[in-house]
């Protein structure tokens, strides 16, 4: 009877033993500690990419067109536009050639240029921006010098708007191209100043 008792224990240990919980291997539990430590590491964030901010330029682009390599002053309260695209949209100006024109109620600035290889007389441009139907010189075109460019300036008498009687027009040449510039003003006195605000800020490759 001693015996069936003991014998009866032993089986009821090993069952317990058989069925409690397994204590995990030295092996796993370093496994396991590793795992967690690299999981609870933070990743580290990446780094933003460096946003590019504008640079300062060297002069003010207020009141300057720059386009088809060349840059010229107008007033601040005007823009040009070109010409030569809104006749025909699929003739642009280009480096070559073009037209561009500005305006507003109180002024009309018109500005063309074309390749001209080796020219030093700018008169050729300026008979042709002024129109035989509408304008008129009204003084002795004087020629002059801006830097290196030869140019050509005077006062012009216009009917193409009543509320623009006068104005000027000024020619010059700079590299392989020849320009011509008119402005319509409604006094006799604002196309010099106009003019020099104009070329005092012009620049084109050469």
């Amino acid at each position: 009877m001693k015996y069936k008792l003991i014998a009866a224990l032993l089986i009821i240990m090993i069952f317990l033993t058989a069925c409690g919980p397994r204590t995990p291997s030295p092996e796993l539990q370093i496994r396991q500690a590793v795992a967690g430590t690299l999981s609870a590491i933070a990743t580290p964030t990446r780094g933003a990419l460096p946003t590019p901010y504008p640079t300062a330029t060297a002069f003010s682009l207020v009141g300057l067109f720059c386009e088809y390599q060349f840059c010229i002053g107008h007033p601040q309260d005007m823009a040009f536009f070109d010409v030569s695209a809104q006749r025909n949209p699929g003739a642009p100006s280009t480096y070559a050639q073009g037209i561009l024109a500005s305006y507003n109620a109180n002024l009309f600035i018109q500005l063309l240029w074309q390749t001209a290889p080796g020219a030093t007389d700018p008169q050729f441009m300026l008979d042709l921006i002024l129109d035989k139907d509408f304008d008129t010189a009204s003084g002795q075109a004087t020629p002059g010098r801006s830097g290196d460019m030869i140019t050509i300036f005077g006062p012009i008498q216009s009917t193409a708007s009543p509320v623009l009687p006068f104005g000027a027009a000024a020619a010059w040449t700079c590299g392989d191209r020849a320009f011509a510039w008119k402005v319509y003003t409604p006094d006799t006195g604002s196309g010099q100043a106009l003019f020099n605000d104009a070329l005092n800020r012009f620049s084109c490759r050469k």
